[in-house]
């Protein structure tokens, strides 16, 4: 991704054309709110945070959040969002493949971020979202669901996602995933939580 794919997000942002935007935060952070699964107080990456309704819930729940976007119009709608709140999180406009965090996160939180990518990205991007993670660190995982060809956003094949997210580095859940509907149509996606497996 380069500064045209730079440009391409920002538009859409200034066009108003954000149909990928729920309004709210997701049904699955919020299961994993009830559930007890995620902790105040770890430290939380959210890739392609967008407007960042999930970083301010986060937040207002003692999360330390960084937030990380390339469009500056969904950095500014955070930090807009933060400020209203009184809340405070670290946000960073930059491309994902060009971000280089001084240390692990406990979570990262990938909602419908992988599915933005072109395709021959995803290796790239998992083993960002490894490396961006302590050993033992939890990935909460939404992956898109469209039935389709094309995008994005791009389909996630759960058996495609089973290899890229290789067991070999990656545990996954032995329970069912979370069902989490799109506000319209006939897309959804699945809610995991992945743990890395680093070696010590």
């Amino acid at each position: 991704m380069g500064n045209n794919k730079l440009l391409d997000w920002e538009d859409l942002y200034q066009q108003g054309d954000t149909g990928w935007d729920r309004g709210m935060i997701s049904p699955a952070l919020q299961h994993w709110f009830d559930t007890n699964e995620l902790k105040a107080g770890q430290r939380v990456l959210i890739p392609g945070c967008g407007r960042g309704y999930e970083v301010i819930a986060l937040a207002k729940r003692g999360f330390e959040v960084t937030a990380l976007d390339l469009a500056p119009s969904a950095i500014d709608a955070v930090k807009q969002g933060l400020q209203e709140a009184g809340l405070s999180a670290t946000l960073v406009c930059s491309d994902l493949f060009d971000y280089q965090p001084k240390q692990g996160f406990d979570v990262i939180y990938e909602q419908t971020c992988l599915c933005a990518l072109p395709v021959e990205r995803r290796e790239d991007y998992e083993q960002c979202l490894f490396s961006w993670l302590k050993r033992d660190g939890i990935l909460c995982f939404s992956m898109m669901q469209t039935g389709e060809q094309g995008g994005p956003p791009f389909h996630c094949d759960w058996l495609d996602m089973k290899v890229l997210f290789s067991e070999k580095r990656w545990q996954w859940p032995g329970e069912p995933p979370i069902f989490i509907p799109r506000p319209s149509g006939l897309r959804f996606e699945l809610g995991f939580m992945l743990h890395s497996q680093k070696a010590k």
